[in-house]
């Protein structure tokens, strides 16, 4: 009895070094998570600010081209 005794008032501190130790752990996870999603917006807001900057200059080249004055075949 006096085994069982000893034990009974180290159970609660137990269960909440376990509930703790999972709640960091939970925390951890989420704050990983959120930094590879920032990580992923922010890649895909740069490779979108590319393209579009990509197809403006394009757009610019096909009026630029358009403007060119045509040139007379050769006969």
């Amino acid at each position: 009895m006096t085994a069982n005794s000893k034990t009974a008032p180290d159970q609660p501190v137990s269960l909440f070094s376990k509930t703790q130790t999972q709640s960091m752990s939970l925390n951890r996870i989420n704050s990983e998570r959120d930094a590879v999603s920032e990580a992923r917006e922010a890649k895909t807001a740069r490779l979108r600010e590319q393209r579009l900057e990509k197809e403006a200059d394009e757009m610019a080249a096909a009026a630029a081209l358009a403007a060119l004055p045509k040139r007379a075949g050769r006969r």
